[in-house]
């Protein structure tokens, strides 16, 4: 995985409604620093590089050290609160981690080589059961995304998690079953025939 994302951050004095309202006014963003056997730290986040650290796809994913003052301090995204109305952020929770604490995560799903599936290439129709997975990752190998190739896979087929190549030392924090990541369906009209005959083709005429 790369290097931890620097996030700046401020301390903030008091926790509470008002004082969170008084960041937000001040173009801030109030969040919190747990976990890791520490007490809560309460950081202001500036809004406008915060917002863009959140357009990331993988912000989830991401190991950051959020600079409070001279100290830094390794962690994780576990929460972001949205308003209600306007769905900008008003609050980010932020959890302490060791590179080789392990962690479950929800890491998105992407899927490749379509054009090489035989069941699409008839008509079928990819259903994704599954856009994350939820996954035991140590905090410093955290992927961005895991992969499903499509290539081989036929109409009517699921694609379960025990076909999917994960990265060493990761696995689904499910493991009571192999569960489905996505299906190959047939559409309601039938699938279409693998190849069809040329015009012309048939009996020679005289």
């Amino acid at each position: 995985m790369a290097q931890p994302i620097v996030i700046d951050a401020e301390p903030r004095d008091r926790a509470g409604k008002g004082a969170a309202r008084a960041a937000r006014r001040a173009g801030m963003i109030p969040g919190v620093i747990y976990g890791g056997k520490e007490p809560p730290v309460l950081i202001n986040l500036p809004e406008i590089a915060f917002n863009r650290v959140l357009r990331d796809p993988a912000f989830f994913t991401h190991l950051y050290d959020v600079k409070v003052g001279e100290k830094g301090h390794q962690v994780i995204a576990r929460d972001v609160q949205l308003d209600p109305v306007m769905d900008f952020p008003i609050h980010v929770d932020f959890l302490r981690v060791s590179r080789a604490t392990k962690i479950a995560v929800m890491v998105p799903v992407i899927f490749i080589n379509e054009d090489k599936c035989p069941g699409l290439k008839v008509g079928g129709v990819l259903n994704v059961v599954r856009h994350e997975v939820e996954l035991n990752c140590p905090a410093a190998d955290i992927p961005d995304h895991i992969t499903v190739d499509l290539a081989g896979f036929g109409v009517g087929e699921t694609i379960h998690i025990s076909a999917v190549t994960l990265p060493p030392n990761i696995t689904p924090t499910i493991t009571d079953r192999d569960f489905t990541v996505a299906t190959i369906a047939a559409p309601s009209g039938g699938v279409k025939a693998a190849a069809e005959p040329a015009e012309g083709d048939g009996d020679a005429g005289g």
